[in-house]
């Protein structure tokens, strides 16, 4: 009667450890996932602060821009 508990006791653990070892391997592959979903989340973020730059220097250019129109206006005597 022992010896059948504890085969049946060693067989659970058997078990359990195989169903840890696959929780591990499952972990394992979530976190190379995760990573990957990191790095691509910090080259958007690059991206995005690459076309914040553009943005700004358009911002710049047409800001240029509208002070040349306004002393063309003014010289011109188009300006109210």
């Amino acid at each position: 009667m022992a010896d059948d508990i504890n085969n049946l006791v060693l067989e659970h653990l058997r078990a359990v450890r195989a169903d840890m070892r696959d929780m591990r391997e499952i972990l394992r592959e979530q976190g190379s996932r995760l990573t990957r979903i990191e790095v691509g989340l910090a080259g958007l973020r690059r991206d995005q602060g690459a076309d914040a730059e553009g943005v700004a220097e358009m911002g710049l250019r047409l800001d240029r821009l509208a002070d040349k129109v306004q002393r063309i206006e003014h010289r011109l005597d188009l300006a109210d």
